[in-house]
């Protein structure tokens, strides 16, 4: 990008030379850890992993770059970032960053990172040990987000990390990250605040139709049943009572328990439609609807962005596909 497309100015990058940021360091570090571990079980052959011509490209755009563990704020950062900033995400679209264990593709994809931004609240600390000890710039989006607590499972009492699945809690987060960026970025301050409220301006449109049409569901129908129990911080916005089959998506996921305890709560009260995530199967949730006459209503989006030519290439239509689908249903 040249100057020209910048408002505000400067951007950060120009005039400097940046052949070794703090971020690449990282990256660097972990494609090193990787591929000795690889060498040592005979899982890959011989990788090069020196990236200087990749360097070399990416010092002639000046663009802020920003690194982040999973696409919905990647996402975001684009968005509050406008033509300033230049977004990569870890995870790539259908990913679920649970437990995620990056590939020396996926690090290399965020290298010569300006900032990395991160969910928290124990969903994406695979990325800790990587940046721990360096000087990189991290941004928690979920700071200052008063945790719902995980109710189930092994992981009781641990916090929900789905909070950008409420709109008000996404609000947080992309201001959050235009705090960021003027942190990295003074002269795009202006930008980054105006597009930030701007995006915080969709998502209340979002959330005001969404009650509307909670509103008209009858009281004892308003009950979303999910795979995952990935709607809490949204189900708490709607006034909708959650249930799900696990908690969180673990290796500990559609057992008969689990699947006999939700048979019992959907049959006894009659729930007419029950629903399941883009980023696991629907095969438990298939035998729950099969053995009370519910139906699997359709596909739920969570924790990935679809790819561009997919539903929901964006967050705002992540959460108004979801809600649609969720309202639709519920009143059918």
């Amino acid at each position: 990008m040249t100057k020209s497309h910048l408002a505000g100015g400067r951007n950060p990058r120009a005039g400097r030379r940046r052949p070794w940021s703090p971020a690449a360091a990282v990256v660097v570090a972990l494609v090193t850890a990787i591929v000795a571990a690889a060498c040592t079980t005979g899982t890959w052959g011989a990788v090069d992993v020196d990236d200087r011509p990749r360097f070399a490209a990416r010092e002639a755009d000046d663009r802020v770059v920003v690194a982040t563990t999973f696409t919905i704020l990647a996402d975001m950062a684009r968005r509050v970032g406008g033509d300033r900033v230049r977004v990569e995400s870890v995870t790539t679209p259908g990913a679920d960053v649970h437990q995620y264990e990056p590939s020396v593709d996926d690090l290399k994809r965020v290298e010569g990172a300006d900032l990395v931004v991160s969910n928290g609240l124990g969903m994406d600390d695979w990325l800790l040990r990587f940046i721990d000890g360096t000087d990189a710039r991290h941004v928690i989006t979920s700071e200052g987000v008063d945790p719902l607590p995980v109710r189930s499972g092994n992981y009781t009492g641990r916090p929900n990390p789905h909070a950008w699945m409420s709109p008000d809690e996404g609000a947080r987060y992309i201001r959050t990250i235009a705090r960021a960026l003027t942190e990295v970025d003074p002269e795009g301050a202006e930008g980054y605040r105006a597009r930030a409220e701007g995006y915080v301006a969709e998502l209340d449109e979002l959330a005001s139709r969404a009650r509307a049409a909670v509103a008209a569901v009858p009281q004892d129908r308003r009950v979303l049943v999910t795979c995952e129990g990935a709607f809490s911080y949204l189900a708490r916005d709607l006034g909708l009572e959650e249930l799900y089959l696990w908690p969180v998506n673990s290796e500990s996921q559609g057992l008969p328990r689990q699947v006999t305890a939700l048979i019992d709560e959907v049959r006894d009260r009659e729930i007419p439609a029950v629903f399941c995530e883009s980023t696991v199967s629907d095969a438990a949730m298939e035998q729950v609807a099969d053995e009370t006459g519910s139906r699997v209503a359709g596909v739920l989006y969570v924790d990935s962005l679809s790819a561009p030519s997919g539903p929901v290439p964006t967050y705002l239509d992540l959460l108004d596909h979801d809600l649609e689908i969720i309202t639709r249903e519920l009143t059918s």
